[in-house]
């Protein structure tokens, strides 16, 4: 299979950017723009553990990447006046080293678990009694001699994420007491996210240019502040005093983004459906050998926004393009009846 270079409209971090993402993350439940069920939720949860001067109930936010759940957990941290300590689901290959984390007594602490849907189920059976009664189990040897003890830790907050939430377990689950769910933003709420960026970054951004971003985001603000920064590279090398539309729009048709967000890996997905298989259906492995590239590759980061979008629909036969497809791609449709063709 080929190697693809990054994708710009990736709602995952890459490496590269992660100092960067965090400057521009706010620090305060005022301060983050959009998910307005989610904040006015959390703010009532928060103001009330305030109140009783207790931690927060564990806490689960699950949605697509990119929306902000890590923010919020930091947020979440500084709201409650508890130290954060990041980690994530695939790096702990044992309960010592859960153990580790939950048994630092520095007052109260917040734990973010990103990717949690991941953790080992060995060590996922050990956090149950941590989540419900803050307590441990410590097992010295092995065997006959192996002794066991009980380790009372301070109250603390468990905060989950997980793009996945059907992989994880009933009983994982069922101990977070707040469950939350991010949704896509609009285009008016990642114009203002763009805005703000725009400021901390020092770019003079007009309104106009900022919506342009906005659109082309994928309801994504990591997309957003992503797509910013590129158009701010093009304004530095053109030497430009201000971000108007017209310069987003140049810099964005450099980066091969076009005016729904989609890529050339997006466009060449659609075609191949649309031209070499008369719109469909046609199944994943098929399309990943066209491309060349790999099924969960397809899966995970073309299709849900091409689906989101009614580009593409999944049937049990194959996907399939739809009518907006075809028009996207300036294409006529082809004539369907609703019965499959017999040859």
């Amino acid at each position: 299979m080929k190697q693809q270079p990054e994708r710009v409209t990736n709602p995952r971090p890459a490496p590269a950017e992660k100092g960067e993402d965090r400057t521009l993350r706010p620090t305060r439940l005022s301060d983050f723009i959009g998910q307005e069920r989610v904040k006015s939720q959390l703010r009532l949860f928060i103001d009330a553990a305030r109140g009783r001067n207790e931690p927060l109930d564990h806490l689960l936010l699950h949605g697509p990447p990119g929306l902000g759940k890590t923010t919020l957990a930091g947020i979440v941290a500084r709201e409650m006046d508890a130290e954060l300590r990041v980690t994530s689901g695939p790096a702990f290959s044992n309960s010592a080293e859960l153990l580790s984390i939950l048994t630092r007594e520095e007052g109260r602490q917040c734990v973010f678990i990103d990717e949690i849907h991941r953790l080992n189920r060995v060590v996922e059976e050990h956090l149950y009694p941590a989540m419900e009664d803050f307590r441990v189990e410590l097992v010295i040897d092995k065997g006959p001699a192996a002794r066991h003890y009980q380790l009372d830790l301070e109250p603390f907050t468990l905060v989950g994420a997980t793009t996945r939430a059907g992989l994880l377990t009933p009983a994982l689950r069922s101990r977070f007491g707040i469950v939350l769910h991010l949704d896509f933003y609009p285009p008016a709420e990642l114009s203002r996210i763009v805005q703000r960026s725009a400021e901390l970054l020092d770019l003079d951004l007009s309104a106009d240019g900022a919506m342009e971003i906005a659109r082309r985001s994928r309801g994504t603000p990591r997309v957003a502040n992503r797509l910013l920064r590129r158009v701010r590279d093009v304004a530095q090398v053109e030497q430009a005093a201000a971000v108007d539309r017209k310069l987003v729009q140049r810099a964005l048709q450099l980066l091969e983004v076009d005016h729904l967000g989609l890529e050339s890996l997006d466009r060449s997905y659609l075609r191949v459906i649309a031209d070499a298989f008369d719109g469909g259906p046609v199944g994943i492995s098929t399309l990943a050998v066209s491309l060349g590239e790999e099924v969960d590759t397809l899966e995970d980061v073309v299709e849900p926004f091409l689906i989101q979008e009614g580009l593409v629909h999944r049937t049990p036969r194959g996907r399939v393009a739809t009518r907006r497809a075809f028009e996207h791609l300036g294409l006529t449709p082809p004539p369907r009846d609703g019965s499959p063709a017999l040859f």
